[in-house]
């Protein structure tokens, strides 16, 4: 096990070992807040030009299983750890944490104070980093850091989104039933995660994911029942081409947005976003319903949110908040036929409390049939 070292772009620097694969991985160092589910952290296509700090402590202890993935691959670019367990304690597992970074080539440590590096986020917002093995010059980083592409401004939709369309029919996990293929839901894949068209499936939607690219006019040739704007990593400002095909669409088939496709919504209707000071990651953030005053516990990852003053004017409101720092978590606007949620209601990792949002879209799309 070599050394590695981990550089912000303000200075602070933290020596440790390498985890993974060798080499330098560049990108915004966020903190993750979950105790369990580091597979489905690891495989969200959201997590695109993070790197990311996990706050538990041990991590890897129940290794890797294959069906637990969130995607095809990983697609951060770099992790950071207390301690990365030796152990895979997980009859379903095929490969410890190690192997299996190196294996899809993501560059991590870990023997850090996570708990320093976490404080010292939340205090100075997340920063630009590198994490090296091979490099282990403060200086020569730091220059190399101030050449490497932000966040901001960055199309990293574009990155992750899938290259051809592609139908989706398995069903939630535990799931057996194979319920009637009551609507048609065309996914715009902005980085979408496998759990999410699950729950579509056991919703009784035909689900068709379409590549983030794909046309308005194209969309309704499919002739959908309802729409569903994926989750997604990044800046949303620079997804022009979702945005225009968000904004064409909106009122002429029910839409729900997912995280990023809360933001894609915001932005379709003319309003702004912005970038928060540490973003919200990981799976245990309170959200209310300003409705029914009902908390749910969510999953969440988001660098950016909508700044609601800006869209006031488009009939639009909030429906739920977020109750660590007052952030919109929801929005909705009848008359146009959308909703959406800045949080994960696929619960994967957990918890479960949002899994009705799905029936909540079903109930759009016949409203709208109905109509």
């Amino acid at each position: 096990m070599g050394q590695a070292l981990l550089l912000l772009e303000d200075g602070t620097a933290f020596e440790g070992q390498s985890l993974g694969a060798e080499g330098e991985a560049f990108g915004e160092v966020v903190f993750n807040t979950s105790i369990t589910g580091y597979q489905e952290v690891l495989t969200d296509p959201s997590y695109r030009g993070q790197i990311v700090t996990m706050t538990y402590p041990l991590i890897g202890n129940y290794g890797i299983v294959p069906e637990d993935g969130e995607s095809k691959k990983a697609w951060l670019s770099g992790f950071v750890v207390r301690e990365a367990s030796q152990m895979r304690s997980n009859w379903r597992s095929t490969v410890d944490i190690q192997a299996w970074l190196k294996q899809q080539r993501v560059v991590g440590m870990q023997g850090i104070d996570t708990r320093a590096l976490t404080r010292h986020l939340r205090v100075n917002g997340s920063k630009h980093g590198v994490i090296s093995t091979a490099d282990l010059d403060i200086e020569s980083l730091r220059e190399k850091l101030e050449i490497a592409p932000r966040i901001v401004g960055r199309d990293l939709v574009a990155e992750v989104s899938c290259e051809a369309s592609y139908e989706w029919k398995e069903p939630a996990f535990g799931d057996t039933s194979r319920p009637d293929e009551k609507y048609h839901v065309v996914v715009i894949d902005c980085g979408v995660k496998y759990n999410i068209l699950r729950r579509l499936v056991s919703a009784g939607c035909r689900v068709t994911v379409v590549p983030a690219f794909t046309s308005a006019p194209e969309i309704l040739a499919l002739r959908p029942d309802g729409l569903v704007l994926s989750n997604g990593p990044g800046d949303p400002e620079p997804v022009t081409y979702v945005i225009d095909t968000a904004r064409k669409l909106a009122g002429k088939v029910p839409i729900f947005g997912i995280c990023l496709g809360q933001q894609i919504l915001g932005l379709a209707l003319g309003g702004r976003t912005y970038k928060l000071k540490f973003g919200h990651h990981g799976g245990n953030h309170p959200v209310k319903d300003t409705l029914t005053g009902r908390i749910a516990i969510t999953t969440q990852n988001h660098g950016f949110n909508v700044d609601m003053d800006s869209i006031a004017h488009q009939g639009t409101h909030a429906t739920h908040v977020n109750l660590y720092d007052g952030t919109t978590e929801g929005l909705e606007n009848r008359e146009m036929g959308f909703f959406s949620v800045q949080y994960h209601p696929e619960a994967s990792p957990g918890p479960h409390d949002a899994a009705y949002l799905f029936t909540r879209f079903a109930a759009m799309m016949d409203e709208r049939r109905g109509a």
